[in-house]
Formats: C-alpha cells, structure tokens, sequence
C-alpha cells in the first residue's frame, strides 16, 4: 500500500470553530495523526455545536453549515452529530483532559513532547491564561513546529481582540467589494472566506517549517493572521488604491476587470431548503471577457436580432451598458435550465455554470466520476457522503480513512499507547474527570 506522504508527523489540534481545524483536516487527510485535545469541562461554541445536550427545538431551527443530525436526535449525544466539526473532522482522533489543572497540564506536556505539529486558533490570552506560550512549549519539545493563527495575529494593537470570518472578512474590506449594486452593505450575507484562507495557508506554512526542520533540526514559532492571510486574495484592490487612490466599490456579481458577468435566472425549479422553506429559483453565472466569447455567446442564443445594436459591439460599450445587457441576457435564460445553459455556452467555449446548492453538488455527474465524495460510516451519525481529499496525487492514491471522532472516543489509544499512561493512572484520570465520552453536568445549557 503507498505511503501517504506525511505518514509519521503527529499534529496536536488544539483549534476551534473552522480555520484552524481546516490546517489539521488537510494534515490529516495526508497521513498526518491528528490529536485533537477536546475538554469535558469547557464547551467551546461553534466548535462541537452552540451548547452541550442542545434543545430539540432549536435543532429543528438550525440549517446549512451549523446544523445537527435531526433524524433521531438525542441531546446526549448532539455534540458530537453538529454538522460545521464533522465537515472537518475525518481523519482525526479526538481525547479529552483538563488543561486547567496542574495534572491536566502535566498531561498535555507529555503529549507535546512526542508530537510534530501543534496548531492552535485561540485569542492570544488564552495561551498566556493557560501558559502554553512558545517559549514555554520549545523548551519542552525543540523540534516542535507551532502554528497560531488568531484573527489579528499575536502583537499589534488587536492582537486580543475576538473575531469569527465574517468580522474579518470585512475587516480586510472583502465584504465592502462584494455587497449588490442595489443594495445596503447591511443586507449583504455574511462570508467566511478568511476561515478558508486561514486554513489554506496555515497548511502551508506548517509544511514549509517541517521541510526546514529537516536541514536544521528544530522547530519554529508561526505567527498566522488569518486577516493578512486573507487579505493577501485582494492584492489587486489594494494595490489600486496604493497606486491611484481609489477604493474598489461595490461589485456584486459583476467583474471589476471589465467583463461582462453576472448571475442569471434561469426556468423555475421548485423545491425546499432545509427547515422546508420552498423556493423555486434556478441561477446561472456567465462570464463574457472577449469578442471571441461575445461571438459564441450570441450563437448560443441563436443570434436574436439585439445582439446586432451598436451598444454591444465592442466588449467596452457592452460593459458601459452592462444593466441593459444585464436585462436582455435574463429574458433569454429564464426560459431553459441551468445546466441545459451551461452545456450550450461551454460548447461554444464561453464559462458559465449552474448555481449549485448541496443536493446537485451531490448529484453532480462530474464529482460523481472524479471520485470526490467518500463515504464514512460514523457511530451515531451513519453513513454518509462527506467531502473527499482536496486534490488528488498520481503517486499517492487516497481518500478519507476514518469519520469524524466523537469526544473522547480514542482517549484509551493516546493516553496509553501515544502518551505512555499506566492503566492505575488512566483509572484515576477517570475518576478526577480528565477522561470521558459527554460533557460533565455542570455544564449544562442556556437559553
């Protein structure tokens, strides 16, 4: 069986919400051991779910990317059927401790020290309250690679402050671009695209400070923004206002490049988002950057008789009358399907595709075949499709190995085998409540 490429590197999570568990995802995804220190003390929300043993009703009421397991829902085990950890948590082994106690502590030190990797995407306190700074973990591990991605990074004057992706996505001015012409920036939809990128990035730069440690036998500190990550996606239009003074407005679905693009309705399909609330729209994205593609565009429509007007001749008057533009091309694809839209322009080499919600990315023919989704079998969730690897290597074949963990569910194997407890202590670590599958009740929920 070929050897996934990062076979042997042990990462220790230590991350919360998206970004950071994304870096661990696709660590783990290539053969990294993913550890992912979890507590039956604190409930982190966001993370396993917005509170421990979540009421049935507001389960009910939960959609998209943050909801729950609904079918046979049992708030015992809620935290561990939330649909944002399991996204991100194939490949992965979950074990809970205590870090707040001197023991629990003691704890996390011994896994450090037989670890690679720990990534981390807490405020700046937190590490300072836990005292799990850098120079304190170098010293117990040199060859530790530590990655910290705060929203702010881990100096400056916001370094404290608290942030989810869509505080920093407009925090680097992404959410100024991409609100509708027509609109108020208080209508836009909120974006997590710097969870994305802070994930992608955070990736990278632990691949890069392992490959260092290779030629020089120690580990290093990364100090990750995910705003800097971020804002790294919008160079252009920072580097426009560098240049000429000028702030990149609104843009809606439109190319500020000066392409003709929009989002176009398409002929009805009627159906139901998840809660049951109906809709029946259909959309296409077209995007025409040429004459040549303008040329393809008008046959694919059979050449109507507007395509002839002097307005759209020439690819800066079709942008100069880009809202005219806009109305003609939706009186023609409000008649057919998305996807009967999209076949006809590709054959005549103009991009468009179909907008997409999570049943046709399912059903999609073309991640069908290219083998996308892999199928898991969790302990209380059952078998389900989830999202496969990122990319795909000639050498290397692969695909997800383990579902998401429940919590505490591989706490026998790290304490014992990877950290080298005597099963005496792990009876004890039991009874002092390090050790367990729920959340202690004190915890508890409110309303």
């Amino acid at each position: 069986m070929t050897r996934l490429p990062l076979e042997g590197i042990r990462v220790v999570e230590l991350a919360v919400v998206w970004s950071g568990p994304y870096v661990c995802r696709l660590l783990g995804d290539w053969g990294a051991e993913v550890i992912k220190v979890e507590s039956r003390q604190h409930f982190q929300f966001h993370t396993r779910g917005y509170m421990p043993k979540m009421p049935e009703f507001l389960v009910q009421q939960t959609v998209g990317y943050s909801t729950y397991k609904k079918l046979g829902y049992n708030p015992d085990t809620a935290h561990n059927t939330f649909t944002l950890f399991n996204g991100q948590a194939s490949n992965k082994l979950s074990f809970t401790v205590d870090m707040r106690t001197p023991k629990g502590m003691d704890i996390f030190r011994r896994l450090i020290e037989v670890s690679d990797v720990l990534v981390e995407n807490n405020s700046p306190r937190i590490k300072e309250k836990l005292g799990i700074s850098w120079d304190v973990l170098k010293q117990w591990n040199p060859k530790l690679v530590m990655l910290s991605m705060p929203g702010f990074g881990g100096t400056g004057p916001y370094k404290d402050y608290r942030a989810f992706g869509v505080h920093m996505d407009n925090f680097v001015g992404h959410g100024h671009m991409s609100c509708y012409l027509d609109e108020e920036f208080d209508t836009e939809s909120v974006v997590y695209h710097a969870d994305e990128a802070g994930g992608i990035m955070g990736a990278l730069a632990v691949m890069m400070a392992l490959y260092q440690r290779l030629s020089t036998g120690k580990g290093q500190y990364i100090d990750l923004a995910q705003t800097e990550a971020s804002a790294c996606h919008l160079g252009q239009a920072i580097m426009d206002y560098t240049m000429n003074k000028r702030n990149t407005e609104k843009t809606g679905n439109r190319d500020y490049h000066g392409a003709v693009q929009g989002c176009y309705r398409c002929k009805d399909v009627r159906g139901k988002f998840a809660g049951g609330i109906e809709f029946t729209d259909s959309r296409i994205n077209i995007t025409i950057t040429n004459d040549e593609e303008w040329q393809g565009f008008c046959r694919a429509m059979g050449n109507p008789t507007w395509t002839k007007d002097e307005r759209f001749s020439t690819s800066l008057s079709r942008y100069q009358n880009h809202d005219e533009l806009d109305r003609l091309i939706e009186e023609w694809t409000i008649n057919y399907d998305n996807y009967c839209i999209m076949d006809r322009l590709q054959k005549e080499g103009v991009p468009a595709g179909p907008v997409m919600d999570e049943k046709d990315a399912y059903s999609d023919p073309h991640l069908r075949v290219r083998g996308f989704f892999n199928e898991l079998t969790h302990p209380v969730c059952g078998t389900h499709l989830y999202p496969g690897i990122a990319w795909k290597m000639s050498k290397t074949p692969n695909h997800l190995k383990l579902p998401p963990p429940c919590l505490g569910e591989h706490n026998e194997y790290v304490y014992k085998q990877v950290i080298g407890v005597t099963d005496e202590e792990y009876a004890e670590l039991v009874k002092e409540g390090h050790i367990g599958t729920d959340y202690i009740e004190s915890i508890g929920f409110s309303l």
